[in-house]
């Protein structure tokens, strides 16, 4: 997760125990959300990282898909596509209003692969403050 958050989006280094707390905050209250992981040979390969909430104009819960990442050298061996299914028969599986998600204008990669995997463009505008 350090890698995804410093070394893909160029963020300030989190503290180690504030991440340990968010990944056992998962473990401990998996009402808030779940992770999923990719792994082989015992080694992290990808994760990606489900939060809820709830959908008043469907008044059911919706997911966001906050986290896709896969590390650098296992990209292309289809391991993001594996990780948005997961997370993608979950909700659907405990049936979620929608799986909500964003990625930033210029990563190109990511936008090819929700497409492919069947995502639409939403017409609702995403606003942030600080």
């Amino acid at each position: 997760m350090m890698l995804y958050i410093v070394g893909f989006y160029n963020q300030p280094a989190p503290k180690e125990n504030d991440l340990k707390g968010l990944i056992n905050h998962l473990l401990e209250n998996p009402s808030t959300g779940i992770q999923f992981v990719a792994e082989h040979q015992g080694k992290l390969l990808g994760f990606a990282t489900l939060y809820f909430t709830f959908s008043t104009l469907k008044v059911k819960r919706q997911a966001i898909l906050n986290d896709l990442f896969v590390i650098p050298n296992a990209r292309g061996k289809k391991i993001g596509e594996k990780l948005f299914q997961a997370c993608l028969e979950y909700i659907r599986e405990n049936e979620f209003a929608s799986m909500t998600w964003e990625t930033a204008k210029d990563n190109k990669v990511a936008q090819s692969l929700y497409n492919k995997m069947g995502g639409k463009l939403s017409e609702w505008l995403f606003y942030e403050i600080s």
